[in-house]
């Protein structure tokens, strides 16, 4: 069943490109949002193009990054058009670095207690938590480096272990949040993605595809619940520096 496009979080940015067309008109509160991507394929720069017009919109977004820190954060933003500057500035936008390269610690911690049950202590940051749209980017480096998720991998219960995260994740989205969630398929197993992919409300995958000597991107849309208009199952993009997110087809074959 769909819903009006203003009941929807809108992706913004008609006028710099064509993705929230393409995506309906934007996401439906209290959405569980996957993207899949491998290596390279643009996930990072898919989930700020989304954390940008999501704010652009008037939406208060939380990013949380693995991988980058506020400065190199606000570069690449820049470097993609999306200045965020301001919406930092006002407090829009909520950036958090989980440093866990060697050590687990979230947001600078350096506690060896702060090192045990990272997706805990995520959960019970509750600042985290007050966005209309929580990112997390990326979430399988989170999984891979939390103790307690690699004990139950080390007894293959992923299942259960996705599942208690997944009871937390419902219980934020129950309030019309939205958490989108990037993952490298390629680091996890499938016990242990699988359960995100069968709850997720929109799921995407991007896709990297070789024609001749050009390597082509596609977002995939496997899952759209909720949609508002008609979302197509294909859409071609590029990322491109000084501009962002280009959409240049609905498939790339």
């Amino acid at each position: 069943m769909s819903i009006t496009s203003t009941d929807l979080f809108s992706l913004g940015l008609d006028d710099h490109d064509r993705l929230n067309k393409e995506l309906g008109g934007g996401i439906p509160p209290g959405s569980i949002i996957l993207v899949e991507g491998d290596y390279g394929a643009g996930k990072s720069a898919v989930s700020q193009r989304f954390t940008y017009g999501l704010c652009e919109e008037g939406h208060d977004v939380t990013y949380l990054s693995t991988e980058l820190t506020v400065g190199s954060f606000l570069d690449q933003m820049h470097s993609l058009s999306y200045d965020m500057v301001d919406h930092m500035l006002d407090e829009n936008v909520l950036f958090l670095h989980a440093d866990i390269g060697d050590s687990n610690t979230f947001s600078g911690g350096d506690e060896e207690q702060e090192r045990k049950e990272l997706l805990r202590r995520l959960m019970e940051a509750q600042v985290m938590w007050d966005g209309d749209v929580v990112v997390i980017d990326t979430f399988d480096a989170i999984l891979r480096n939390d103790p307690k998720f690699e004990a139950l991998v080390r007894q293959n219960d992923e299942r259960q272990a996705a599942l208690e995260i997944i009871s937390f994740f419902r219980e934020i989205i129950s309030d019309g949040k939205c958490i989108m969630l990037t993952v490298d398929p390629s680091t996890l197993d499938e016990e242990a993605i699988g359960p995100f992919r069968a709850i997720a409300d929109v799921f995407i995958e991007l896709e990297m595809i070789e024609v001749g000597n050009d390597v082509r991107r596609q977002v995939s849309v496997k899952r759209f619940a909720g949609m508002g208009e008609q979302v197509g199952d294909t859409i071609g993009y590029s990322v491109r520096s000084g501009t962002g997110i280009v959409i240049e087809s609905r498939s790339v074959a």
